[in-house]
């Protein structure tokens, strides 16, 4: 009996040593399919964006293909009429602001030779005040020096060049920041044409195989679950989608009035510009901030009435950001800023401009998968903290 029980403790030594190495090698094996994940989504960046984008815009206009459907209209007529309603706006204000918009990337190189100017002179008048005249400096003699004949007159220090490498930089940047944008526009434009084509497709054959991998795959064990939660989804998030681009809508319509009421040029493509920026949360408003400040200076030289683009649109953005926006969309569709920073951070670098634009929709996503599977609580109170 001796026997045996020392031969159970050994035995229970011998796995209570391996279970930790066990755990431990399951931590690092979930660390390495978490660095390889993000890794896929960083190099197949130009495959899942236009897959993930298409996918929230087909997700948005599927209940009216559906609702379509059961009034005996085919999926092919209503899902090609709605992209059509959906391209038309966004086509007509593309032609509107194509000729403002080309003569700013034009005249960009220009812009940016005013700017270095004025810094060139704010600059110089700042050193003039702040550095002192320069002294005479003596070169060293030597003891035979002093029975020369000619007196030499002291040496003076050659003047410094104070040309400021800052002017080159900012031209060079204005012209950089042209030659990207006209090189990157056939791609973008292949870009939107794939991503037509594939919400069209998703809209017509999207339903039908989505109901056969619920019905027929095995992967899927609670099959009413599964549906319920796609439908949580699908309406939280186009009310949410909808919401926020009726008042970033507003914003830059009323942004556009006030510019074109106090003269500002262009007043509708700055509306447009800080409509489409103000769906990044934060950061969005402070780049429209910048964009107008270089606009006010441009028009305005270095007076007061610089500040005037940025301040007013400043001033409808803390109105819609304070006030409208959380009345409207309420504590529930909130999330804690520092988390979307950071997450905007992350999106940003794993898929660019398009990765910023999605940041909040997928964050959402994640929340509402968590508060309809009822898992990971605490998850969802640090995302809806304040």
């Amino acid at each position: 009996m001796d026997n045996a029980g020392s031969n159970q403790d050994k035995g229970n030594g011998k796995y209570a040593g391996k279970f930790p190495k066990i755990a431990q090698q399951t931590r690092l094996l979930n660390i390495l399919v978490i660095f390889a994940v993000i890794y896929t989504l960083y190099l197949a960046k130009s495959l899942l964006v236009p897959l993930f984008f298409s996918a929230f815009v087909a997700l948005l206009l599927s209940p009216l293909v559906a609702f379509a459907r059961k009034l005996l209209i085919p999926r092919t007529l209503s899902a090609g009429a709605l992209i059509a309603l959906l391209v038309a706006p966004f086509t007509f204000l593309g032609i509107e602001l194509a000729e403002p918009a080309e003569r700013w990337m034009q005249s960009l190189p220009k812009i940016a030779a005013e700017i270095s100017k004025e810094i060139e002179e704010i600059s110089s008048n700042i050193d003039a005040y702040a550095t002192p005249p320069a002294e005479p400096v003596e070169k060293e003699r030597s003891f035979f020096s002093w029975f020369g004949d000619d007196e030499k007159s002291p040496e003076i220090s050659p003047p410094q060049d104070n040309t400021n490498s800052v002017t080159d930089k900012i031209k060079q940047s204005g012209i950089d920041i042209g030659l990207t944008l006209f090189g990157n526009a056939p791609f973008l434009l292949a870009q939107v044409l794939a991503c037509i084509v594939l919400i069209f497709f998703l809209l017509v054959f999207g339903p039908n195989l989505f109901n056969v991998f619920v019905r027929d795959f095995p992967i899927v064990t609670n099959k009413r679950r599964t549906l319920v939660l796609v439908d949580q989804i699908q309406r939280e998030l186009s009310s949410y989608i909808v919401t926020i681009s009726i008042i970033n809508s507003c914003l830059g319509l009323s942004t556009a009035g006030v510019f074109y009421y106090l003269g500002i040029d262009d007043a509708l493509l700055w509306g447009a510009l800080v409509a489409l920026m103000n769906f990044v949360p934060y950061l969005g408003g402070v780049a429209s901030c910048v964009v107008l400040l270089v606009v006010g200076l441009v028009q305005f030289g270095l007076t007061n009435s610089a500040f005037l683009p940025a301040g007013l649109f400043l001033i409808l953005n803390i109105i819609e950001s304070q006030l409208i926006t959380p009345a409207v969309l309420g504590r529930s569709m909130q999330l804690n800023p520092l988390i979307i920073i950071i997450w905007i951070a992350i999106t940003g670098w794993l898929w660019g401009v398009v990765g910023v634009l999605l940041a909040v929709p997928i964050l959402m996503c994640f929340k509402i998968i968590l508060e309809n599977l009822g898992v990971f609580d605490h998850w969802i109170k640090l995302l809806e903290s304040k």
